[in-house]
């Protein structure tokens, strides 16, 4: 078997010219109390941490020669186990994505597949037991090579374990359909690999997988080799017995699939098929025909790495993982300024956040000021309260706690509060006047070397600043909400903002552990632009007679994070109908105000929808809001809907790159996947309307080359 899987992988490697190889090293030790000599695999690319061990074609194959080793000494009885561990704070995070990228054929792909389990399903036909040690960041592949394995232990300090494959539109497919229900339940795999993955890639820590049953023993971080030889040897000897629960084989696991279909379908609604593919491998799994699995993984797996999910998933992993650290257009880093005290003003909900936020990131004096006393001690008392949110759940010490509480400060005064502040964020309300106007009051009180930062969503940042001695200095800082969960923070440049001032605002957006992308002074800048117009083509076709649920399922196949008057709900109609007025005035060709919606907002109304708990919770059209709606008599279908609204969008976007709002269609995409939460499996949105049809049918062109969230010619 290992001649020809040597062989599998030489040909692989050669189409994964640039990939970082994995050694697997091999040593001999004497396990305590005298249970035997035993062999350990290291896994280690030869970097540190930040640089995290993967498997291509070459890992793989150092990882099958060491086991050609390991499995003669097995057999000639010179060990006893053999063990397999990663380098400090990693273990392994499974496949080489960028060989991935390149792959242009289905036979290619279905080497890849076989390629992982020829090699990781030898470590559970040895002479001898085998165990794995996650010690570290463990992700897919490198939790399926310990899948294999007899025995599992894992440390207390491991922050990530995942099977993230889903989440990028493949199934884990070296092993984790097959094994893992096999191992912990069909229901909590189900939950591993479906629903953690469909919920924006939730990780487990070292505690949870041994709950789950994944791993056998748990040990601290410290000495956790050393205590995992200790457990190893007592289970050799025979001292330590393990013992998993029976695998409920019955009902039970139909049930769980059926949970794992109804999650898939609440999260993507049939548009993407890897959890489905995941899903059906996990149903076959019920009679644990191991290897009819291993081949069901390869085949799923070929598939979808030839398929424009996977392309589209990569890509938006790559724009999160990579480009989100060299932010396109940033000035020189060397140009920013240090920043040793913030002031906010303002002492709302969003102020109070944005407070929390450089409070914690930046742990350097904050402070907020407002109209009056009320206010500032509502906000200062905000920031108080989560800290000991943080306190209670056991993310900050009491130490910490105080030392934190001790930097945040309320004045009335903006002299008082700012004399001596580096960096100062307005969070007022949105309306052209006042803004304008609170930043005179800062400037006659800032130092000359002061940021004066705009949380504004659509506003001018260029007009904000039109009236100020120095406009250079004034910088868009738009935060998404809820500030503490969303990561994307659009930073504008005004017609006046300088070097130093944009450069210092990307620093502080690091610091803040932000994705940060420069944007152009232009009207709603990227996310609030693209959903007003998405949004708005929802309400223009219910304004013109097509009934609400229909316009609403209509984009369900997007599969985007909840449907568009849900989101509206959660924005505020108020804040939306203020968005579509500011666009409507900029655009008045392409961005309308809807009646209904005005009409929404005259009558207070929270939203569309109200929730009952005999509907369990479920949005029912408001009936209130039904009798307000007046509406036309054109009547469209779903695909007419979605192809007005996806029209739209890609005109929108079009029409963003040709005024140059961001450097390119890349920077469209983070923005919504970090700012508005679109699906990894959409790519954001520009690899699925070239993927449609829809940007050659709106502009004449793809917006991205072939290759670039496809497969390659």
């Amino acid at each position: 078997m290992s001649t020809t899987t040597a062989e599998l992988l030489k040909g692989a490697a050669e189409l994964f010219p640039g990939e970082v190889v994995t050694s697997a090293h091999v040593r001999h030790l004497e396990l305590p109390y005298g249970a035997g000599r035993f062999a350990l695999i290291t896994l280690d690319n030869g970097f540190d941490h930040t640089k995290p061990t993967t498997f291509g074609p070459g890992s793989l194959a150092n990882l099958n020669a060491a086991i050609d080793q390991v499995e003669k000494e097995a057999a000639d009885g010179e060990i006893v186990g053999i063990g397999i561990t990663g380098k400090p704070f990693i273990f392994a995070v499974g496949a080489d994505l960028k060989g991935v990228e390149l792959l242009k054929n289905h036979d290619d792909a279905l080497a890849i597949g076989k390629g992982g389990h020829e090699v990781f399903k030898r470590l559970a036909g040895l002479a001898v037991p085998t165990f794995a040690y996650y010690n570290g960041a463990a992700m897919g592949g490198g939790v399926e090579v310990g899948l294999h394995c007899t025995y599992r232990t894992v440390s207390k300090a491991l922050p990530a374990f995942s099977l993230p494959e889903v989440f990028l539109g493949l199934v884990p497919g070296w092993g984790g359909c097959t094994l893992l229900p096999n191992l912990i339940g069909a229901d909590r795999a189900v939950s591993v690999i479906i629903e953690n993955s469909l919920n924006q890639n939730k990780q487990l820590n070292g505690k949870k997988v041994h709950e789950l049953g994944i791993a056998d023993a748990i040990f601290e971080g410290a000495d956790f080799l050393e205590q995992s030889l200790i457990w190893t040897a007592d289970v050799l000897k025979g001292d330590v017995k393990v013992e998993r629960p029976d695998v409920d084989r019955g009902e039970a696991w139909d049930q769980a699939v059926a949970r794992g279909r109804s999650i898939a379908d609440s999260k993507v609604h049939g548009a993407a098929p890897a959890a489905y593919r995941a899903l059906d491998i996990i149903a076959a799994a019920k009679d644990g025909d191991l290897q009819a699995g291993y081949d069901a993984e390869d085949q799923a797996l070929a598939d979808l790495i030839m398929g424009g999910e996977l392309r589209s998933g990569i890509y938006a992993f790559n724009l999160v993982q990579k480009r989100a650290k060299r932010p396109a257009g940033a000035p020189d880093k060397s140009l920013a300024r240090p920043v040793t005290k913030v002031g906010v003003v303002g002492a709302g909900l969003m102020a109070s956040q944005l407070a929390l936020l450089f409070l914690r990131r930046l742990e350097v004096p904050v402070v907020l000021t407002d109209i009056d006393q009320e206010r500032v001690d509502k906000g200062v008392g905000y920031v108080h309260a989560e800290i000991d949110k943080l306190l209670g759940k056991g993310r900050v010490n009491q130490d910490k706690a105080n030392r934190l509480k001790g930097l945040v400060s309320g004045v009335l005064d903006k002299a008082e509060g700012f004399a001596d502040a580096d960096f100062i964020i307005e969070a007022v309300f949105e309306e052209i006047g006042v803004k304008q106007q609170v930043f005179a009051e800062v400037e006659a009180v800032a130092p000359a070397h002061a940021i004066l930062a705009t949380n504004t969503s659509s506003l001018s940042v260029s007009e904000m600043a039109s009236k100020l001695k120095h406009p250079e200095r004034v910088v868009g800082f738009h935060f998404f909400n809820p500030v503490a969960i969303l990561p994307l923070l659009e930073i504008v440049r005004g017609e006046q903002t300088d070097d130093a001032a944009l450069a210092t605002a990307f620093g502080v957006a690091k610091k803040l552990k932000k994705t940060a992308v420069l944007v152009k002074d232009a009207p709603a800048f990227v996310v609030n632009r693209i959903l007003t117009r998405f949004m708005g083509e929802i309400q223009n076709v219910i304004d013109e007679g097509t009934p609400v649920e229909v316009a609403e399922k209509a984009v369900e196949p997007l599969g985007l994070p909840m449907s568009p008057l849900v989101l509206l709900e959660l924005v505020g109609p108020a804040i939306g109908l203020h968005v579509s007025e500011t666009l409507n005035r900029a655009f008045p060709d392409r961005f309308t105000v809807s009646p209904n919606l005005a009409a929404v907002v005259k009558a207070g109304k929270r939203g569309f929808y109200v929730y009952s708990a005999e509907n369990g919770f479920k949005p029912e059209l408001d009936p209130e809001v039904a009798a307000l709606l007046k509406q036309g008599d054109v009547v469209l279908t779903e695909e007419q809907v979605r192809d007005r609204v996806l029209d739209a969008v890609a005109q929108e976007i079009g029409l963003m790159l040709d005024e140059g709002v961001v450097a390119e269609a890349q920077d469209i995409d983070l923005c919504l996947i970090t700012g508005a939460g679109w699906p990894f499996h959409l790519g954001g949105i520009t690899p699925y309307l070239d993927r449609e049809g829809v940007s050659e049918r709106v502009n004449g062109k793809p917006f991205l080359a072939a290759g670039v969230a496809s497969v390659p010619a």
